[in-house]
């Protein structure tokens, strides 16, 4: 168990430091934690120097950055050079101080070095900080750091899933998805919420993949015909279904819409591990997000990690830290937001999993205080009212009925900038602390363009995506234009992946991102090489195919028992102009009595069936109804004389006649 060193404690009287040290164990998060300070209390900088702590001691660290701040851990610069910092002071600040930028950075680096040999740390702990950890800044709806596909994390889980668990992910989710098109939806009361989780739950526990384009669709066409014991038609009747249908194609068809299916998929272990171990910091950052957007992002993460959290087994070590750097709007008092629940649930079961949980805020009275009493460890700053006072202490009480509380309030009162009250886990005599010098820069939020350089190595293959399998070499184009599939080049790397994610075109027509396994060739021209068969497609003679036969549907390629490729084109509902996806199932009725009648056939000539054979040789004991008499060829011109066996107006589901193997 690591320890992590936070800063030394003070004299609250005189405010001046003693010899002595603050040494946190690591094992104390597993208890949680909270940080609360106004504006100016040094609140931020003491999270990024816990965040430093735990990753020098291996531990992995998801961060959710609603303002942009912790950004600045990104910010290590182990020489301490002017040239190191000038890229990165603010203008603002060197006008000022009354300094051009390169004498403000070479001021600011002055300070850092200074700043940090007086806690006893230099250059070589720097180092050591960036050789431990890998840091990423996740801008999901953003091109301008590491982009994060939000809409592609409806993957089913895993056969023998906790039903508990999936139905909390399928809440956090749809929850999430109708704040973004303001509606508030009831789990228990909403017929959206109950639609789209219905329907979620219907395709995952047939172990299917879902994506958004395609959940749209089946608002509108349904494989489900019943909610609870009304018909679906009566619960949610297909007028007001295709108005729900439209709005949410309205979120699809924005054209901003498309960064949210960018960059790697929301998978905690490669977000929190790269494939040799070292623990990663992801920096999800949703400053540049709408609120609602914000809620959405924050569901999913925090849905996610609630998941991955109970697949660990127990420890009583920090396995990994959890920090929310403004936590009120996300935990509010007495509002239900769709962020509270994950919360809740990580504040009270992560302990056992080694997860910990720390929590900052500048307003604890927008937040709920019977979550915080589940903290053990608290760290409080200067604060702006009583009000905030008093919401404080009475959480710390419910926490630890021990603690002075009375005493605990004059200390705050008294607190200068840098200084907190600390209550340790299990301990209920508090101590007054300075926080140690950061190592990172606090240079405050980056810009969109500070961002982007600092991810620009990323984002062409971002962490996570690089995890799964190195990408595909390019392929030189084919040698005619009837080569359609030709051998990949010696030594060129299969493609990793099934194709199950295939994303259909957004209902604009434009192309949405879809998984390395199986881009939309049309619009992304790129190759398409087999997993394990080395074949290539040559994107530009299929499109000619698809144009010329103004082709609606689906292509796709085995090869070996395994998907090459798959291919969507066109729309599965023209009228509102839903696309066609890789799960969609077209009703063609009586179209299939062709097929039928070709595989009959087909036997017949083989010698397995005799054109004068009767039905009934087939049939044994099945269907009675039908006269002994009826021949194959009978059944086969339509002269047979039987009636509709099928009541079309019975309790049954299409799905009950799917064939689950393949029959070409």
């Amino acid at each position: 168990m690591a320890e992590l060193f936070l800063g030394g404690l003070i004299d609250p009287a005189q405010h001046s430091r003693t010899d002595k040290n603050v040494l946190l164990p690591s094992g104390d998060f597993t208890t949680h934690g909270v940080i609360v300070g106004m504006t100016g209390s040094g609140k931020t900088g003491l999270g990024i120097v816990l965040i430093e702590e735990a990753l020098s001691a291996g531990v992995p660290t998801l961060l959710i950055d609603p303002k942009g701040d912790l950004t600045n851990l990104c910010l290590t610069f182990p020489a301490l050079a002017a040239t190191d910092f000038e890229p990165w002071v603010n203008e603002g600040d060197a006008g000022k101080a009354g300094a051009t930028v390169p004498e403000f950075a070479a001021a600011q680096a002055k300070a850092w070095a200074d700043g940090l040999a007086g806690w006893g740390l230099g250059p070589d702990r720097i180092a050591a900080l960036r050789a431990r950890a890998e840091f990423t800044i996740y801008t999901p709806g953003s091109n301008a750091g590491v982009g994060l596909d939000i809409i592609g994390s409806l993957r089913a889980p895993t056969a023998g899933a906790d039903p508990e668990i999936v139905g909390d992910e399928i809440e956090g989710f749809v929850s999430g998805l109708l704040s973004l098109v303001d509606i508030e939806a009831d789990p228990l009361s909403s017929r959206e919420h109950i639609l789209l989780s219905n329907l979620i739950h219907h395709e995952w526990n047939a172990q299917r993949d879902l994506d958004l384009p395609t959940l749209v669709g089946m608002v509108l066409n349904p494989p489900i015909r019943k909610l609870g014991v009304f018909e679906l038609d009566q619960f949610f009747p297909p007028k007001d279904r295709t108005a729900f249908a439209m709005r949410l194609n309205g979120l699809l068809a924005s054209p901003s819409f498309s960064a949210w299916m960018n960059g790697p998929p929301l998978d905690l272990d490669t977000m929190l591990h790269s494939p040799d171990g070292k623990p990663r910091c992801a920096i999800v950052t949703t400053a540049h997000l709408s609120d609602q957007e914000r809620q959405f992002v924050t569901t999913l993460i925090l849905s996610k990690l609630v998941t991955w959290m109970r697949k660990q087994s127990g420890t009583t070590d920090l396995r990994a830290l959890l920090y929310m750097d403004e936590v009120a709007g996300y935990l509010p008092p007495t509002a239900m937001p769709p962020t509270k629940k994950p919360i809740m649930t990580l504040m009270k079961q992560a302990r056992a999993f080694g997860v910990g949980v720390v929590l900052s805020t500048q307003n604890p009275v927008d937040v709920d205080y019977k979550a915080l009493s589940n903290a053990g460890t608290w760290m409080i700053g200067r604060l702006q009212t009583d009000r905030d006072k008093q919401r404080l202490l009475d959480g710390m009480s419910a926490a630890a009925g021990g603690v002075d509380v009375g005493a605990i309030g004059d200390t705050i009162s008294g607190l200068a900038k840098r200084e907190f009250v600390l209550r340790r886990a299990g301990k209920d005599q508090p101590e007054v602390f300075t926080t140690r010098w950061a190592m990172s820069y606090l240079r405050g939020p980056l810009t969109r363009d500070q961002i982007a350089v600092l991810m620009a190595g990323q984002k062409g293959s971002p962490a996570a995506a690089a995890d799964a399998a190195p990408a595909a070499a390019p392929l030189p184009p084919p040698s005619g234009p009837a080569a359609t599939i030709a051998p990949a080049p010696a030594g060129a790397p299969p493609h990793p992946g099934g194709a199950r994610n295939q994303r259909s075109r957004a209902l604009t027509g434009r192309s949405a991102r879809s998984p390395p396994a199986a881009r939309d060739l049309a619009d992304n021209r790129s190759s398409h090489r087999s997993q394990g068969a080395d074949m290539q497609v040559d994107p530009h003679t299929l499109d000619a195919a698809v144009a010329k036969n103004a082709f609606t549907g689906v292509i796709t390629i085995d090869v070996g028992g395994q998907r090459t490729l798959e291919h969507c084109e066109g729309f599965m509902h023209r009228a509102f102009r839903v696309p066609m996806t890789t799960s969609t199932r077209i009703a063609i009725a009586s179209g299939s009595k062709a097929f039928t009648a070709l595989a009959v056939m087909r036997l017949v000539e083989d010698g397995a069936l005799r054109l004068d054979q009767p039905v009934r040789d087939l049939l044994g004991d099945d269907l009675p109804l039908i006269d002994d008499a009826v021949t194959i060829e009978q059944l086969l011109t339509h002269t047979s004389g039987i009636g509709d066996y099928l009541d079309e107006d019975g309790d049954w589901d299409v799905s009950d006649h799917v064939l689950t193997l393949p029959v070409h």
